[in-house]
């Protein structure tokens, strides 16, 4: 799988953690703790790129990057 960027952070709303993956439109997952979510994720993310290619679409290129902090 390519290294796509996965973002990770704690929702109120929800009471979970939430994890997003720019690059892949409406690709998200959650958990109790931080890595259950990226676990949950990273099943998400091969289940989102089966689909793609099953349906002929190219997959898409990894194009966020990770924030640094200064």
């Amino acid at each position: 799988m390519q290294p796509y960027l996965i973002e990770t952070f704690w929702s109120e709303e929800d009471q979970a953690y939430l994890c997003l993956a720019p690059d892949l439109p409406g690709c998200s997952a959650a958990g109790n703790t931080p890595l259950d979510a990226i676990r949950e994720m990273q099943d998400a993310m091969s289940s989102w790129l089966q689909a793609c290619s099953n349906m002929g679409r190219e997959l898409p290129m990894p194009l966020a990057k990770p924030h640094k902090a200064a």
